[in-house]
């Protein structure tokens, strides 16, 4: 079935969102499992790598693993260890340090980081409307992850740890989305989200278990509790199976990856309705407006070419 190329950007954006969705609840997750973070790390790999080596063999389309580790070895096994596991990890393991507030906010600078990585390897233009909505997004983020108290942004130096991790997360994630973009392309998201985790949990496996003495036994599964064992599975699956393929899917699709990207700025949006439904919170004022705001700033840049070829238009 051949799709428009507007209909094709329209599901890209859809799928990236929908991506967004799944990180958006990988905090919950997190938190619901129990578990420490280098543990975590452990586990979502492991547990997503196996998800996702059982879809590759189902789709005929994926299921040859290994010519693409032929042909382009070096990238595919660098950006699978130290872009995503290593990224991944350092998030995870900011949440044992900061709050999920600070770790949450401080994450959402990797759109920003994308701008200028984008920049750098592809030569995307870094326009002025890129750069006040980036800005403008993040800090609607802040405000509202914040409920405009910023102070609890501050902490002990054991929450600077966590900051420093996750601001760590950001830029390494930034790195990793502009780089697997070409090869997403080439090999599709199923795969490369496969090498991805499977080569991930290969290569954190040993590591947490040398450095940190933690060897996970997957036995110990069967062991927990039912919220412990469900926020565990979910966060294999969903968190990392499903909304990884549709995120990278989604960006490899969008021509401006960047562009593409500012959608990240609404997963604290997301987390909020997450936590308004799930969890009974209430949403302030204060975080409305920053909704308005952080929405606005987001859809001014993913539509600000149509917007500004429609002004142009009516202007002549």
């Amino acid at each position: 079935m051949n799709l428009s190329n507007r209909t094709l950007i329209i599901l890209a954006y859809l799928a990236a969102f929908l991506g967004v969705c799944g990180h958006a609840s990988s905090e919950f997750f997190v938190k619901l499992s129990g578990i420490s973070g280098v543990e975590v790390s452990v586990w979502r790999f492991g547990l997503g790598g196996l998800a996702l080596l059982i879809l590759c063999m189902i789709n005929p389309s994926s299921r040859n693993l290994i010519n693409p580790l032929r042909e382009s070895p070096y990238p595919i096994v660098i950006l699978s260890v130290f872009g995503m596991a290593f990224g991944q990890f350092l998030f995870h393991w900011a949440l044992d340090f900061a709050s999920v507030v600070q770790v949450a906010t401080m994450v959402t600078v990797m759109p920003i980081g994308v701008v200028f990585v984008a920049r750098i390897i592809e030569g995307t233009k870094i326009t002025p409307p890129k750069i006040v909505s980036g800005v403008g997004a993040f800090l609607g983020c802040m405000f509202l992850l914040t409920d405009g108290y910023f102070e609890q942004l501050s902490g002990t130096s054991n929450s600077l740890i966590g900051i420093c991790l996750s601001i760590g997360c950001a830029l390494v994630g930034a790195v990793y989305l502009v780089m697997v973009k070409p090869y997403v392309q080439l090999y599709g998201p199923i795969r490369m989200t496969t090498y991805t985790f499977t080569l991930g949990f290969i290569a954190l496996y040993p590591s947490i278990g040398i450095i940190w003495g933690i060897w996970v036994n997957p036995l110990d599964l069967f062991e927990r509790s039912s919220v412990e064992y469900f926020s565990i599975i979910t966060l294999g699956v969903w968190n990392t199976c499903i909304a990884f393929i549709l995120w990278l899917w989604g960006l490899s699709k969008i021509p401006d990856v960047a562009r593409g990207n500012y959608l990240f700025f609404l997963k604290p949006i997301i987390a909020l309705f997450l936590a308004y439904f799930i969890l009974e919170d209430v949403i302030s004022i204060n975080q409305l407006i920053a909704i308005l705001a952080i929405t606005g700033f987001v859809t001014l840049e993913i539509f600000y070419t149509p917007i500004s070829k429609l002004v142009k238009f009516n202007g002549n």
